[in-house]
């Protein structure tokens, strides 16, 4: 048998842009030859699609599109993701398999999870019928990406209490598929490698993995489909961040060769997620232009280099907005940023408008030096961006990092405006790696940019680190607070003093009315603000 491994970027809920790609790739695999082509969990609906599932037309609009691509499976089979509405009126998660115009299998999701971003049991009833499908007199082992993470030892996965792949083996398969829409974050190829190959070795069977590419929402979707042999070694590698088609031969598996190269992890693809985001988000929603304000740090330089490797120079403007406080080489090193990415610069000083406010609300017309003038900079900066949004069409991208997300060294409807925020999810130090990434070649982001003392530029000679701990034991508590979720006596025998964690841990939880207002953000590590992480704002719990 030859399978052919469909790795598509869905959108949600576009039914007529999803059953053209799925068409075209169902062709495609017809013309390479293949017997099978597998595309990744929900692709007809696009994942995920949240409450569209609790619409009645949604569900309506995925059964006729279900109907078009049956009818393209002339000569061909396809193991494809998507909701399926049951007699009883329950939705399952399925891949349904098809075959010359007929429905002649389906495996449904059993272990449904609703941890992290996940939601699944609002939507769906899970199954419990593991059976293998037959197709050409072969077993196949097929489940939906949670069945096979019944796993002890992965953080954040419960224990559930069954093991669909146990129960598929136990029946006797020749091959097993897994059909994913499995989100990216910082280590999750390498998990998924390793949990797939101890399968594969555990019951001597080769294992398919077909994950979803592409972003939607806060989401990125890594794509990286493999296949293993039955010893558990990777043989097969699907591109990541990136759409890919290709097809073997299944009972050559055992013969392909290994080893096969190591994926990329740390701040290229980092970078490559972003990107990925990025892009997709803006295309999905309609936009094709960013803007992003320059300020001469390295938050806005990272995030206006993402937007060129994402959308083009010629979509991206830097806006310089200088205020009293701004140094010169805060406008200089963002023109000369501006001018290596080659996008448009505008400088746009907001000094007139600050003047007019302290006029205003104070009684000499002075600066006092207070929050409030501080944060008046932020908001009047804000102001000239989504202005600039709703007159010329760019969507703002906000640069906050977070480091700063988390602690609230941000000012609401300031530098937190915008409608996506780049580097949310993104720690400080880890920013200064993207930059050295960005750079790798040759020199884009001014090297004054990455050296010089983060600021804000609200008040006079004013930096960062007034405010907060040194960034790498900042990121240091943060990571052991949000991500591992350690109590404070824990990140205490990490080896940072207990005053400032109790100090940054109460900043993180006042900080939580701000994140509640944030623009979207894009999910890199293994715990990011929004919706993977549900905390109130009103409550005295003490950590």
């Amino acid at each position: 048998m030859r399978i052919a491994v469909a790795q598509i970027n869905p959108t949600v809920g576009d039914f007529p842009g999803n059953i053209h790609l799925i068409k075209n790739y169902i062709g495609r695999a017809r013309k390479a030859g293949a017997d099978l082509v597998v595309f990744p969990e929900m692709a007809v609906s696009g994942y995920p699609p949240k409450d569209l599932l609790c619409r009645k037309d949604f569900i309506n609009a995925i059964e006729a599109s279900l109907t078009e691509i049956l009818a393209a499976t002339k000569e061909i089979a396809v193991l494809v993701g998507t909701p399926v509405r049951e007699a009883d009126g329950n939705l399952i998660n399925a891949a349904v398999l098809m075959r010359d115009r007929n429905l002649v299998g389906r495996a449904a999701k059993t272990l449904l999870p609703e941890y992290d971003v996940f939601d699944e049991r609002r939507y769906f009833a899970p199954g419990f019928d593991n059976r293998p499908l037959d197709l050409r007199g072969m077993r196949l082992g097929v489940t939906v990406c949670e069945d096979i993470w019944n796993v002890r030892g992965v953080t954040g996965v419960p224990s559930y209490p069954r093991d669909p792949v146990k129960a598929l083996a136990e029946q006797g398969v020749d091959f097993f598929i897994n059909l994913s829409a499995s989100p990216y974050h910082l280590g999750k190829q390498q998990q998924r490698l390793d949990l797939v190959g101890s399968i594969a070795a555990r019951y001597s069977r080769p294992f398919l993995y077909v994950n979803q590419v592409g972003g939607n929402d806060d989401l990125v979707f890594d794509g990286a489909s493999f296949l293993v042999n039955s010893r558990g070694q990777r043989v097969l590698q699907g591109k990541s961040f990136d759409s890919d088609f290709w097809v073997f031969k299944v009972d050559a598996v055992n013969d392909l060769p290994t080893p096969v190269p190591d994926i990329e992890e740390g701040p290229a693809a980092v970078y490559q997620a972003l990107a990925l985001g990025l892009g997709d988000y803006l295309r999905k929603i309609g936009y094709s232009k960013a803007v992003v304000g320059l300020s001469g740090g390295i938050d806005s330089a990272v995030t206006a280099a993402l937007a060129v490797a994402a959308l083009g120079s010629q979509n991206v403007l830097g806006v310089s907005m200088p205020s009293r406080y701004s140094s010169r080489g805060s406008v200089e090193d963002s023109r000369e940023l501006a001018k290596r990415l080659g996008i448009e610069f505008r400088v746009l000083p907001i000094e007139p408008h600050f003047q007019s406010f302290l006029d205003q609300f104070n009684d000499d017309g002075q600066a006092q030096g207070d929050l409030a003038e501080e944060n008046i900079q932020a908001r009047l900066r804000g102001n000239i961006l989504m202005f600039i949004s709703n007159r010329e069409g760019y969507l703002v991208l906000s640069t906050g990092n977070k480091s700063e997300t988390a602690v609230g060294y941000s000012t609401l409807y300031g530098d937190m405006a915008g409608g996506l925020a780049v580097l949310a999810d993104v720690p400080k130090v880890m920013v200064y790696e993207l930059a050295a990434h960005i750079n790798r070649k040759r020199e884009i982001i001014p090297h004054t940019i990455i050296h010089k003392a983060p600021s804000a530029e609200l008040r006079p000679g004013q930096v960062d680190q007034d405010s907060l701990p040194p960034y790498p034991i900042l990121d240091g508590i943060l990571k052991a607070y949000i991500e591992d979720g350690c109590p404070v006596h824990e990140i205490v025998a990490r080896g940072y003093a207990e005053p400032v964690v109790r100090r940054v841990t109460t900043m993180v939880d006042r900080a939580e009315y701000k994140r509640r207002q944030a623009a979207p953000g894009l999910k890199i590590t293994s715990k990011a603000f929004g919706s993977g992480r549900r905390y109130p704002i009103a409550h005295r719990w003490t950590p």
